[in-house]
């Protein structure tokens, strides 16, 4: 595993005034991430997951929190309200088998969607791809997740149909 990657870290002010950081997660986040996706509405696990999770499982909590840095990078971004830390936004990458590509996942709050801090993830995420010499960026989007396709349009990626699963919908972005 890699050392943590501490400059990566950074405090943001948002158009509203709020203060987050957007920060790598560390294995000791497994609370807050588990809190994080126990508070998503059923429909913002569904997109993310692109299944019913109804209670986020050990065996998945320990995935996402347990990172290299390298082939599995995980950006979360974090409010404070006084001692308390919240996490509210998690975006990662995971490295393809090829070595050159990886996967990307993204989820916001509820409570935080259209505040910015997708865009701050993503950009972070995509900076640590570059920085990584990864060729390219993908994912699998649900077909009716219409903000999502809209949103990753926006950051450049083309979006192809996937002809096995018409569900889904295949985001790519070259690097």
């Amino acid at each position: 595993m890699a050392e943590y990657p501490a400059h990566l870290v950074r405090e943001h002010r948002l158009f509203d005034g709020r203060t987050v950081t957007l920060r790598p997660i560390r294995t000791e986040d497994a609370p807050l991430v588990r809190e994080f996706l126990n508070v998503l509405s059923g429909e913002s696990r569904y997109m993310r997951f692109q299944k019913w999770v109804h209670a986020p499982s050990d065996k998945l909590i320990h995935f996402l929190t347990d990172v290299d840095y390298d082939r599995h990078m995980a950006l979360v971004c974090a409010a404070r309200h006084g001692d308390h830390e919240e996490i509210v936004g998690e975006a990662r990458y995971v490295m393809n088998a090829d070595g050159k590509t990886c996967e990307l996942g993204i989820v916001i709050a509820d409570a935080w969607h259209r505040s910015g801090i997708a865009g701050l993830l993503m950009e972070g995420l995509i900076q640590a791809a570059r920085a990584r010499k990864f060729s390219t960026m993908e994912g699998l989007v649900l077909a009716g997740n219409a903000e999502m396709l809209h949103f990753v349009r926006a950051l450049g990626f083309e979006a192809h149909a996937v002809s096995e699963d018409r569900r889904t919908v295949r985001i790519v972005k070259k690097l």
